[in-house]
């Protein structure tokens, strides 16, 4: 299992986890808004990690289907050229990479202190918000959007020139090493493009949502809140079907967990009897 492919496919596991650290937050401002309780580091942090991953995850995407690209259509280059040690170097980069450009989010988001009017109270006061700082969500929302569509594009075609590739060579190839060489890559390929349909799915309702957001009217508010809602909860499906497209998709996934699981059920087994036997 510790091919380049599952070295990007852990990475991005990797990523997947560090979104859900945000969760607990954005369940309590559905629940509750305004006040923010949690202050401004909280507040800058969590969407500073969202950003982040987001953008790490769809690099990792993108870095992954041109590996497939240069292993299916230029196999003798791709074998000297994608070697492990130049994998994790390339992950490592795109981590950073990811770091550095979502580090804006830094300043566009923070606690605010506005005047207006809490749940239950007729009066005005004083309520503190975790939001965009005005004038600047609109700058953020373009930045991220083109970061997701531009990649989405480039996919697009990578995957249209795999699939000529495949296609042209399905019956040129010769001997049990190839025929197995080519199930092994439409297998792969077939594997990434439903992930990367998953990903799609998932997460483009959040930046259509937050171009809405930035761009709506007090007409439009409430529809957009609840667009807003359910963009979220797809935001965070797509950060955990992952596992289990790979589970339907992969014998070798199921193989590998089929063994993990087994080894724990026999060190639970052998702790047991120890336990018994003291």
């Amino acid at each position: 299992m510790r091919t380049t492919v599952n070295m990007y496919l852990s990475s991005m596991a990797l990523s997947d986890i560090l979104i859900f650290l945000g969760l607990p937050s954005d369940l309590y401002r559905i629940w509750k808004y305004k006040p923010y309780i949690f202050g401004d580091f909280l507040c800058k942090f969590l969407f500073y990690l969202s950003e982040t991953c987001t953008y790490c995850t769809i690099l990792h995407i993108t870095a992954l289907s041109v590996e497939r690209y240069f292993a299916i259509c230029f196999p003798l280059k791709a074998k000297t050229t994608i070697t492990k040690c130049r994998v994790k170097r390339v992950i490592l980069s795109l981590w950073v990479w990811a770091l550095l450009t979502a580090s804006p989010i830094l300043f566009l988001f923070g606690v605010e202190h506005r005047n207006g009017s809490l749940p239950g109270e007729a009066k005005e006061c004083n309520y503190i918000e975790c939001s965009a700082h005005t004038g600047l969500l609109e700058t953020m929302t373009w930045v991220s959007t083109i970061y997701f569509f531009l990649p989405v594009l480039c996919l697009t075609l990578l995957y249209g020139l795999i699939c000529g590739k495949l296609w042209r060579t399905r019956h040129k190839l010769r001997g049990p090493q190839a025929a197995s060489r080519e199930k092994y890559h439409k297998q792969t390929v077939k594997m990434l493009a439903v992930v990367v349909l998953a990903f799609v799915l998932c997460w483009l309702p959040f930046h259509i949502g937050r171009i809405l957001f930035a761009q709506t009217t007090t007409i439009l508010y409430d529809i957009t809140q609840y667009f807003n809602l359910i963009a979220m909860l797809l935001f965070y499906l797509g950060a955990s079907i992952n596992p289990i497209l790979y589970n339907v998709m992969s014998q070798k996934y199921r193989k590998a967990m089929s063994r993990i699981l087994n080894y724990s059920q026999v060190w639970q087994k052998l702790d047991k009897e120890r336990k018994d036997f003291s």
